[in-house]
């Protein structure tokens, strides 16, 4: 049975076999189809997030769209304005990084019945502040007794970019380690999902991923849709 055509719209060249590899795993049947912009993170820290970058991110879905795809899934977790303004520009499901993940966590706090700390790892520190606050915004929408914590292996990115899975790897779990005890952790990162069984091992808490709770997300949208 063939399955649908995915979008995969990536900012770095790290995030592409993390969720290839949980495609395979959890939707073999999506045909996926990658889009590659390395140029994006650094335009991000040189001019910031204004309209051009938003412009461009636009363009990016709308070209994806035309090719084919049934829905989009954008990888780059810096970029939430710029995402939104490409969700709501196309006619077919467009989900940002972390929204499943985040969705998926607020559930885990709110069976849990207690007030709760959510805890965010992170390796490219720009992103850091701006999934933050997405987070909390959905919290508040949801009236949750839930606090926010923020941990960035700042540097870890680079280093995985070069190559050294166990340097970064090793300073993903200091990052968590250093951070003050939470109920759950959320992975922020396409390119740190490999570290889940390692970090839930080490800290005895639910440790969730971008990719899978969002490929979970798609295959519900795409049987609305």
């Amino acid at each position: 049975m063939t399955g649908p055509r995915i979008a995969l719209i990536h900012a770095t060249p790290l995030a592409i076999k993390p969720v290839s590899d949980v495609f395979e795993q959890l939707w073999p049947e999506a045909k996926c189809k990658n889009l590659l912009d390395d140029s994006l993170p650094s335009d991000l820290q040189a001019h910031g997030m204004g309209p051009p970058m938003i412009e461009r991110m636009v363009g990016l879905a709308s070209y994806m769209e035309k090719q084919g795809a049934e829905a989009i899934l954008f990888t780059c977790s810096a970029f939430g304005p710029a995402i939104e303004a490409a969700k709501n520009a196309q006619n077919i499901p467009v989900l940002k990084p972390n929204e499943a993940m985040f969705d998926d966590a607020l559930d885990l706090c709110a069976r849990l019945g207690k007030p709760c700390r959510i805890g965010l790892l992170t390796t490219f520190a720009p992103s850091t502040a701006s999934m933050l606050k997405e987070l909390e915004t959905a919290i508040e929408l949801r009236g949750l007794p839930i606090t926010t914590e923020g941990g960035c292996a700042a540097g870890a990115m680079e280093i995985l970019l070069a190559g050294d899975v166990q340097t970064h790897d090793r300073m993903v779990l200091q990052a968590a380690m250093q951070m003050p005890a939470c109920d759950v952790y959320l992975i922020g990162q396409f390119s740190m999902a490999h570290t889940q069984k390692q970090l839930e091992q080490a800290l005895h808490k639910p440790v969730l991923t971008s990719p899978a709770s969002a490929i979970r997300r798609l295959q519900t949208a795409l049987a609305r849709h």
